[in-house]
């Protein structure tokens, strides 16, 4: 049974969502801010990293980070009945953060590993909190969920070794990609139905999701395995028939979620749009490696595609419903989601399109910041106030 709730803190830390997502969501329009005019060389980044290292690592390790953490430390009070993470503790984990962010940016000052033991425990926290929890609330079925943070953290421990030592991070840019899209193919497979499901058995009769069984199984089982196969080795046709194979699977997966019957409400179709993404991604992937697209187009397909609307979708679901507000998506929200999928269009179609590559990255990063910054101004109120009713 959990305790009373005493807290009488400021409202922004009684739930790790609500820093985590307000300032996550910043941080990512930011970052694309900065990196913009970095990438077309009006200024050098003062970072141990490349410069293309540098975004990478920042909208994975930075960014879906603390979108991960957000999630977690409101996620698991209520697997285990116990109380959330808040007040000092919370604040400590969120100012690990941002000393992360500020570590990284500045590292070629503070040296490159300095700036990684900061950043690093970062997620070891995360980590090490969220098993405290499932442990003390015996749910030794949640366990999963720590292992997947855990092999988070050490990709991130990786890509500042590898970055250091190699020059440049790409295998360790590719094992974040996949552990986080494996992420999505995990609980997104699970939402995806189940919010599906609640809405349509409101509305009229027809097709319902199909609920997870062996063919969901098989196609998580298919698309890891194509991602390790294409962390090792990007290129080939092994990798290209992996690829092609799991895009098949996921594309046929979503179909049987009935997504094209959740029109009407955005908040629902987002979540398909999102997972969409993720065939789209595995079949670009496979095209890359047999050589016939730039490999750039299924990264960001997977990226810019399938993380960044999915943890669109999920944040601002999980903000209105953790703070009492009714689960339906304002204009303003819509305009997010449309930012944000025209943002991940535009990117892959500038790699897709290589010589018309500077007419759509700008398109992209000013959508992808409306999209972020959009966030943080439509929800600034349900996530820095407390909840209603």
């Amino acid at each position: 049974m959990r305790r009373p709730d005493l807290y009488t803190g400021p409202a922004i830390f009684s739930y790790g969502f609500r820093p985590f997502f307000f300032f996550g969501s910043i941080y990512a329009a930011v970052a694309v801010m900065a990196w913009l005019p970095a990438f077309h060389g009006h200024y050098e980044l003062v970072t141990a990293f490349a410069p293309r290292d540098w975004h990478i690592h920042e909208m994975l390790f930075g960014y879906v980070a603390a979108v991960a953490a957000g999630f977690l430390t409101t996620a698991i009070p209520n697997w285990t009945g116990r109380l959330p993470l808040r007040g000092t503790p919370l604040i400590v984990l969120f100012a690990t953060w941002v000393a992360g962010r500020i570590a990284v940016i500045t590292s070629a000052e503070i040296d490159w590993l300095a700036a990684a033991v900061i950043d690093c425990t970062f997620l070891v926290l995360v980590a090490a909190a969220a098993a405290r929890e499932i442990i003390a609330g015996r749910k030794w079925g949640n366990l999963p969920v720590v292992a997947i943070v855990s092999a988070l953290a050490l990709a991130n421990m990786a890509f500042h070794l590898e970055a250091h030592f190699n020059g440049i991070a790409d295998y360790t840019m590719r094992a974040g990609i996949a552990i986080v899209i494996a992420l999505i193919m995990l609980i997104g497979g699970r939402i995806v139905p189940s919010f599906t499901r609640n809405w349509l058995a409101r509305r009229a009769p027809g097709p319902m999701p199909i609920p997870f069984g062996r063919f969901d199984a098989v196609t998580v089982a298919a698309g890891v395995i194509a991602l390790a196969i294409w962390v090792v080795a990007p290129s080939g046709p092994v990798t290209a028939a992996a690829m092609f194979a799991a895009g098949a699977l996921h594309l046929a997966r979503l179909v049987r979620w009935a997504g094209w019957r959740t029109a009407p409400d955005r908040l629902v179709l987002i979540l398909h749009v999102a997972y969409a993404f993720v065939p789209v991604g595995f079949l670009l992937c496979a095209l890359a490696a047999l050589d016939l697209v730039l490999p750039s187009a299924g990264i960001h397909a997977l990226t810019s595609g399938a993380i960044g609307t999915m943890t669109l979708a999920v944040m601002s679901r999980a903000s209105l419903g953790h703070t009492g507000r009714a689960l339906q998506a304002s204009v303003a929200t819509q305009v997010v989601y449309a930012a944000i999928v025209i943002a991940a269009l535009a990117r892959v179609t500038a790699a897709l399109v290589p010589e018309q590559m500077f007419t759509f990255l700008p398109i992209a990063g000013f959508a992808w910041v409306i999209a972020f910054a959009g966030f943080a101004v439509v929800y600034a109120g349900a996530l820095c106030t407390p909840r209603r009713g």
